[in-house]
C-alpha cells in the first residue's frame, strides 16, 4: 500500500508503484513512522511546524473541506500566499481526493475570472491579501463556485476537527492536481498532474541528481503557485524529510538576505534574474551564502557572466537546467560537479529527449530543432483543451516549445522559444496580454512586444508603440503608458522600454513580423 520502488539502472530509472496509491502518504503520512514527529519541517518568520503538527492540521483541513461540503474529484481553486496554510490545504485536498488547483497569486482579476469560469471548480480559497482580484472575478463571472472561503476561515473550520483523516483511495495514475500555465495565445491552461508526478521529479530531479537529503533545509524564492517553487518549497524536502523556509513577502534581496542570514539554509533555489538582483544588492555578503551546498536555477536561460559573479561569492556553482509546467520540474540539468558553461545540461535519467524538425524527424547532433520531451512527470493532457492537447502531445511525446540543439557529449543548449512567447522572471509572458494592456491608452494605436536583455543579460518586455497623433512622442508620454501597463498588469508583465515608431513591420497579411522588432 502506497509504496514505491525504483527498478532498472542508474541512467535509466523506472519508478515502480503499488496498487494502491495516494501521494500525501509518503509525503506527510509517512515521517511519523520514520521517526521525524518532532523534527522542524517548515521555518517562518513567526512560527515552527514539527512534522507531526503538519500531519495533524492537513488532517484537520482535510476533514474542515469535506465538512463545508467539498467532493472528492471537485476542483479547489488556491490563491495563497506562501506559509504552513498552504501545504495544509494543499495536502488536505489530496488526502481527501479533492483537486487542489495553486494559481499565480500576482494574477489580475480578468485572469482569476477566466481560470473560475475554465476550471469548472466547485471552491475558491483565498488569502485576504489578495481578496480585491479574487473577490473582483468572483463578482463578473456568470457561474459562481459553490463554496467561497478565505484561507482564516477554512482555519477556524479546522481548528476542532478530527485530526485523524484515512487517505482516499488511489492509483499513482489518478489525477491529483493542476497547475495553470501560460499558452501562445496568452490564455492560461490547465495542465493535469497525476499522483506519480509528485514522486518522479522528487526522486528523480531532487535526490538523484542534485542529491539532496534528509539534513537539508531549503528557501526558494520562487512561490509555491509556480511549478518551479512547488517543487523546491515543499515536495522536495517533504520526499526526503527535510525541511524548507518560508517567506510570504514579494521576495527582495533585504527579505532573502533577512530570511537567509536567519535560517541558514542548505539548498537555494532562484531565477537568474534574482541571483543578478541579489549580486547588485550592497548588503549582499559572501558569508550569507556560505551555508550553501547547492545553489539551483530555473525558469530562464542563465547568462555565463552570472554563473562567473556567483562564484565569486559562494563555492557551490549554480546548477542551471531547464523544466515546465506541463514536465511539473527540471528535466535538463548540470550537477555540481558537471556544469557546463551556456548549456542546459544534460538530461535528467529517466527521462528522454529529442530535438527535431517541423516534420517530427529527428536532427543530427549540432542542428537546432524543437526540443521534445518523454517522462513520469510529464502530463498527458491539458484540462478542457483537446486541441491543444493533441498538438502538443503526439505519441506521448510533449513539445517543448523551446528550440535546442545538442552537442556530442548530450549537452543541451537552449536558443530561444518556438513562438513569440517571453519568459520574465522565470514565468512565460504573451506578449499579447502586454499590446492588449498598451492599446487600451487612449493616445495609442498599434503596439508590439518582444524580448530584449537588459544590462545583466536577462530578457525583459520591450514594446514599440505607434501613436494615433505621432507628433505626441515624448518621454513623458512613455513614462504614463507605462505606468498605466504596471497598474493593469501582474508585475513582471509591464515593458521596462517604451520605444516610439511610426509604423510596425507587418507580413502582407498583417501579420506583425517581431523579429525584425528584435
Amino acid at each position: 500500500m502506497n509504496s514505491v520502488g525504483v527498478e532498472g539502472t542508474t541512467e535509466h530509472p523506472e519508478l515502480v508503484f503499488s496498487d494502491s496509491f495516494n501521494v500525501a502518504v509518503p509525503l506527510i503520512d509517512r515521517h511519523l513512522d520514520e521517526g521525524r514527529a518532532d523534527k522542524t519541517v517548515i521555518y517562518t518568520a513567526d512560527e515552527e511546524v514539527t512534522y507531526r503538527q503538519l500531519a495533524e492540521q492537513v488532517n484537520k483541513w482535510g476533514n474542515a473541506l469535506a465538512g463545508i461540503g467539498l467532493k472528492p474529484g471537485e476542483r479547489a481553486l488556491m490563491v495563497v500566499k506562501d506559509c504552513p496554510e498552504f501545504f495544509y490545504l494543499f495536502w488536505g485536498c489530496i488526502k481527501s481526493g479533492i483537486i487542489p488547483v495553486p494559481l499565480n497569486t500576482l494574477l489580475r482579476a480578468k485572469d482569476f475570472g477566466f481560470i473560475i469560469e475554465d476550471s469548472g471548480c466547485n471552491s475558491v480559497l483565498y488569502s485576504p491579501e489578495f481578496a480585491d482580484e479574487v473577490e473582483a472575478a468572483l463578482a463578473d463571472v456568470a457561474a459562481k463556485p459553490e463554496h467561497i472561503f478565505k484561507v482564516e476561515t477554512v482555519a477556524e473550520l479546522a481548528e476542532p476537527a478530527s485530526a485523524e483523516l484515512a487517505a482516499i483511495e488511489a492509483t499513482a495514475t489518478d489525477e491529483c492536481f493542476w497547475l495553470y500555465s501560460s499558452g501562445t495565445t496568452g490564455e492560461p491552461k490547465g495542465v493535469v498532474h497525476v499522483h506519480r508526478d509528485i514522486i518522479a521529479t522528487c526522486e528523480l530531479y531532487a535526490v538523484r541528481v542534485l542529491g539532496e537529503t534528509e539534513a537539508d533545509t531549503w528557501f526558494s524564492v520562487p512561490k509555491l503557485f509556480f511549478a518551479y517553487g512547488l517543487g523546491c518549497g515543499m515536495t522536495f524536502p517533504l520526499w526526503v524529510g527535510g525541511s524548507v523556509v518560508l517567506d510570504p513577502r514579494r521576495p527582495t534581496p533585504d527579505t532573502v538576505t533577512e530570511m537567509v542570514r536567519r535560517f541558514k539554509p542548505t539548498i537555494f533555489a532562484a531565477v537568474p534574474t534574482f541571483y543578478a538582483a541579489w549580486l547588485a544588492h550592497a548588503d549582499f555578503e559572501k558569508e550569507d551564502a556560505a551555508t550553501f551546498r547547492r545553489c539551483v536555477s530555473g525558469g530562464e536561460a542563465l547568462p555565463t557572466d552570472l554563473q562567473t559573479q556567483w562564484g565569486k561569492m559562494c563555492e557551490a556553482p549554480i546548477c542551471d537546467g531547464i523544466g515546465s509546467t506541463e514536465a511539473l520540474h527540471i528535466y535538463i540539468s548540470n550537477t555540481i560537479d558537471d556544469v557546463r558553461p551556456l548549456s542546459s545540461g544534460k538530461v535528467v535519467p529517466g527521462y528522454q529527449l529529442r530535438i527535431a524538425d517541423d516534420d517530427g524527424a529527428d536532427v543530427a547532433v549540432g542542428e537546432q530543432g524543437r526540443l521534445l520531451l518523454k517522462g513520469p512527470s510529464v502530463t498527458e493532457n491539458y484540462w478542457n483543451n483537446p486541441e491543444k492537447t493533441a498538438k502538443n502531445i503526439v505519441d506521448g511525446w510533449l513539445d517543448s516549445g523551446d528550440t535546442y540543439y545538442r552537442d556530442e557529449d548530450n549537452y543541451f543548449y537552449y536558443s530561444g522559444r518556438n513562438d513569440d512567447m517571453l519568459k520574465v522572471g522565470g514565468i512565460w509572458v504573451s506578449p499579447f496580454e502586454i499590446e492588449s494592456a498598451l492599446i487600451e491608452h487612449p493616445k495609442v494605436l498599434e503596439a508590439a512586444v518582444v524580448g530584449r536583455d537588459d544590462d545583466a543579460g536577462l530578457v525583459k518586455p520591450e514594446a514599440w508603440v505607434v501613436l494615433k497623433d505621432n507628433s505626441e512622442q515624448s518621454t513623458a508620454l512613455a513614462d504614463e503608458i507605462q505606468v498605466q501597463c504596471k497598474n493593469n498588469l501582474a508585475p513582471y508583465k509591464y515593458p521596462r522600454w517604451i520605444n516610439f515608431t511610426d509604423d510596425l513591420p507587418k507580413t502582407a497579411t498583417g501579420k506583425i513580423q517581431r523579429f525584425k522588432l528584435r
